[in-house]
């Protein structure tokens, strides 16, 4: 059961990209009181389980902690006269990551399946910031079909794209295939990015400078690239198809920046943080208590943003591209994220599964 507990509070707390619609903030000075004389002692008291490049238990402690009394990053850069998509902004850190770039003058497209949801955000964007040039459009990215009617609008509609922000995701999932057969969680947080990006990169490059921002998260750390069996057809674990995921956003913008080298479009991976999470239901019932418990050191939507904002206005990322960012501040991946072989490996079995051509 500890072992379990462990590694569930460890795996949640660090991967977590998905924030509820409401977010409640801090629980009450009692959920405090037992995280830290309950809790914490338990992780200290338990056996250190190692995951790949050194990741262990003190780092969800830390975690916690820089989450409970961090401070908040803040730049006045202005994007007028700038267009950015957001993919799944209908909700959580990209609904926030919406009005931020809205306040900042930015028209903004919200990219999402449902479209109720997405003009339910759309009229609350306009309302908070201001700014009325904020639309919806649909956007499946578990359908090739829907991405390349998506982006044949966007190329069509806009004159320029200055920001793409690869958001939307899908986190430790039951097991299920997207409309053209991949595995759900590397078909919507990977494939289906790759192939929007991949569409609308003639447009990003004529709107230089520009920028492309991918969510990723902190379990890449401990994610594989499994080349012979990428749709998890030989056995499935949600926790390792996931971080599987993940490793492949920060993957895929290492190449991309290699790539885009003097076109003036730079890229961006980035870790959220420890962000509360509209997935808890995905979790069992005694890690769902411990997570309520710990939810006055996570954060909320709004924080959870941060980092992505940061990636995509912050002045001084100018001239800086392909790297992995956490807490508005450039942060260390896993080596994996930077092996060149295995990022080329990737790209190219991705632009095969996706029918397109491999630069």
């Amino acid at each position: 059961m500890r072992n379990e507990l462990y590694y569930q509070v460890q795996h949640y707390l660090h991967l977590s990209e998905y924030v509820r619609n409401n977010p409640t903030g801090s629980l009450s000075v009692t959920a405090s009181f037992f995280f830290f004389f309950f809790f914490f002692p338990v992780l200290l008291r338990h056996p250190c389980r190692r995951v790949r490049d050194g990741y262990t238990k003190k780092h969800v402690i830390s975690s916690c902690a820089r989450n409970y009394f961090r401070t908040p990053w803040s730049c006045d850069a202005r994007l007028d006269d700038r267009t950015a998509v957001i993919t799944g902004a209908n909700t959580g850190i990209g609904r926030e990551t919406a009005l931020d770039l809205a306040r900042r003058g930015a028209k903004v497209i919200i990219a999402c399946r449902d479209m109720e949801k997405a003009e339910a955000a759309v009229k609350e964007v306009i309302e908070s910031s201001g700014n009325s040039n904020v639309h919806c459009m649909k956007l499946d990215l578990a359908d090739t079909k829907s991405i390349r009617e998506f982006a044949e609008a966007i190329n069509k509609g806009e004159s320029k794209l200055n920001i793409l922000i690869n958001n939307a995701g899908v986190m430790v999932c039951p097991y299920g295939k997207t409309a053209d057969g991949f595995e759900m969680q590397i078909g919507v947080n990977h494939l289906g990015h790759f192939l929007l990006t991949h569409l609308l990169l003639d447009l990003v490059k004529r709107s230089a400078p520009a920028r492309i921002v991918t969510v990723s998260s902190m379990a890449h750390s401990w994610g594989t690239i499994n080349l012979e069996d990428i749709n998890s057809e030989k056995g499935y674990n949600k926790g390792k198809a996931y971080a599987q995921s993940k490793l492949a956003n920060v993957l895929f913008t290492h190449s991309l920046a290699k790539k885009l080298e003097g076109t003036g479009v730079t890229t961006y991976s980035l870790h959220p943080g420890v962000v509360q999470t509209d997935l808890w239901r995905h979790l069992s019932g005694p890690v769902q208590f411990v997570m309520k418990m710990v939810s006055p050191f996570t954060k909320d939507s709004v924080q959870g943003a941060q980092t992505t904002i940061y990636c995509a206005v912050e002045p001084s990322l100018e001239k800086e591209s392909g790297g992995y960012y956490s807490d508005c501040a450039p942060a260390s991946c896993a080596a994996a994220g930077k092996d060149d072989d295995l990022a080329q490996k990737l790209w190219d079995l991705s632009c095969q599964l996706l029918s397109i051509t491999s630069d």
